[in-house]
C-alpha cells in the first residue's frame, strides 16, 4: 500500500511525486469536451492564436485534476476515508500542450478527528510545476484518513 495512515504523517513532510506527465492535445480535448467546457481558448486553435497567449491553453480543471491524481498514490491509497475539500486553488501560470508537469505535496496541518476515533485530518499543499519549475497550479487538500493504531 502506497498511502500513509494519519499517524504516519508529520507537519512538514514533503513528497516529490515521481510520476510526471507531458500534456497532449488529446488530454485537453477529451477533458474539455467530457466536462462540457466549450471555452474557445481550450478548443479553437484560431481563437487561441488571437489571444494574448497565441496558442491553446490547457483546461485548468484538467491541470488541477492531474495534480491531485498524481498525489493520490503517495498520500491516500488504502488509507482514505474521505476527501473533505480543496481550498485556496490558484493557477498562477498557464499550461500549454506539450508542457511536462510534476507535482509535490507538503503536509501543512494535522488534527485528530473529534467525531471519529481512530481517524484524523491531514491537509497538504499540493503544487504542480512545469518543465521550467514554474508553479502552474496550487491548492490545499484536506482528507480524513484512518490511523494505523486503530
Amino acid at each position: 500500500m502506497a498511502g500513509r495512515f494519519y499517524d504516519e504523517w508529520q507537519v512538514g513532510d514533503t513528497i516529490e511525486h515521481e510520476l510526471r506527465r507531458t500534456v497532449t492535445e488529446t488530454d485537453n480535448l477529451l477533458f474539455s469536451t467530457m466536462t462540457h467546457n466549450a471555452q474557445p481558448l481550450h478548443l479553437d486553435a484560431e481563437a487561441a492564436k488571437a489571444s494574448e497567449f497565441g496558442q491553446i491553453l490547457v483546461n485548468g480543471t484538467f491541470t488541477f485534476s492531474l495534480m491531485v491524481g498524481i498525489s493520490v498514490g503517495d498520500t491516500t491509497v488504502g488509507t482514505l476515508v474521505a476527501n473533505l475539500g480543496y481550498d485556496k486553488l490558484v493557477m498562477p501560470k498557464p499550461v500549454f500542450i506539450g508542457d511536462t508537469l510534476r507535482a509535490t505535496s507538503e503536509v501543512v496541518e494535522l488534527r485528530p478527528s473529534k467525531s471519529r476515533p481512530g481517524q484524523g485530518i491531514v491537509t497538504w499543499k499540493h503544487r504542480m510545476l512545469n518543465q521550467r519549475d514554474e508553479v502552474v497550479c496550487e491548492c490545499l487538500r484536506s482528507a480524513l484518513l484512518r490511523s494505523k493504531a486503530a
